[in-house]
This record gives C-alpha cells, sequence and structure tokens, in this order.
C-alpha cells in the first residue's frame, strides 16, 4: 500500500508542474498584459505603454520586449490565476518594489485615457495578491494619474 501511495507521488513529481515557475521579468511583464487585455480592447497607446515600461523597467531592447511579451502572453494564457506571478514577485521583491510594480499597472491602465472597470478590478487583484496595502494602492493610483 505504501509503495504505491511513494509511486503516486513519485509520478506526481516526474510530471512537468502545472504551477510554472516563472522569472520576475515574465511574472511581471504577464500581469501589465494582464491589465492591458481586462477591458477587451487593446488600444495603440496600451501597446506602447506596455513596450516603453518593459524597455525602461528592464533595460530591455525593441527586440528583447517582443521576445519578453510574446512568453508573458503564453504564459498567461496558460495561467489559471495570478498566484504563479505573484509568488515570483513576493519572493523577489521589496515592499517598496511592489508598490512600484502597481503604479506600472495603474499606468498601463490610464494609457489609453479612461479606466476601464475591470481594469481597476484586476489591479485590485493583484495588489491583494502583492500585499500592497489599500493606503498604498490608492497612492499608487494617484501618482500614476499625475503622470498621465
Amino acid at each position: 500500500m505504501f509503495k504505491q501511495i511513494k509511486q503516486l507521488f513519485s509520478s506526481f513529481s516526474e510530471q512537468p508542474s502545472i504551477m510554472q515557475e516563472h522569472d520576475l521579468k515574465t511574472a511581471i511583464a504577464a500581469l501589465l498584459i494582464e491589465v492591458m487585455r481586462a477591458d477587451s480592447e487593446q488600444q495603440a497607446d496600451e501597446l506602447q505603454t506596455l513596450a516603453l515600461t518593459l524597455k525602461k523597467y528592464f533595460n530591455l531592447s525593441d527586440e528583447d520586449v517582443a521576445q519578453l511579451t510574446e512568453q508573458a502572453g503564453e504564459s498567461l494564457d496558460e495561467a489559471i490565476d495570478y498566484f504563479q506571478f505573484s509568488k515570483q514577485i513576493n519572493a523577489q521583491c521589496s515592499a517598496e518594489q511592489r508598490i512600484e510594480i502597481i503604479e506600472l499597472l495603474w499606468r498601463l491602465a490610464y494609457a489609453d485615457g479612461e479606466l476601464d472597470p475591470q481594469e481597476e478590478y484586476v489591479i485590485r487583484r493583484v495588489a491583494s495578491l502583492l500585499y500592497v496595502t489599500h493606503e498604498d494602492f490608492i497612492a499608487a493610483k494617484l501618482a500614476a494619474t499625475k503622470l498621465s
């Protein structure tokens, strides 16, 4: 009996995990893309803001941004929730960096000149998963609107 249980668990460990490990860049890019997709309309302003954000935040070339965006989009399509992305961010970022990521999400949401309720919902969920307080969530939103 114990041998069968042990074999069962070992077969699970041999199979690729459903919840893949992502690097920090992919995790942040995936969450940015999710905000962009939230309103079901991809505007040119949002795509441009996404590319500029990734270039600036990670010091990437245009080619690297395209590759990262494709990889993050695929990871997002396969994901069942945001946890696999937030897990990487929480493990590698300080509280201040997590607040900065929320501000990046707000900037992307405001890139097209209007905030869709679905975009706000996604950012609120991500902020909760990143353990960003409501005060910091609002401060990040206000900071993003000042820059828009």
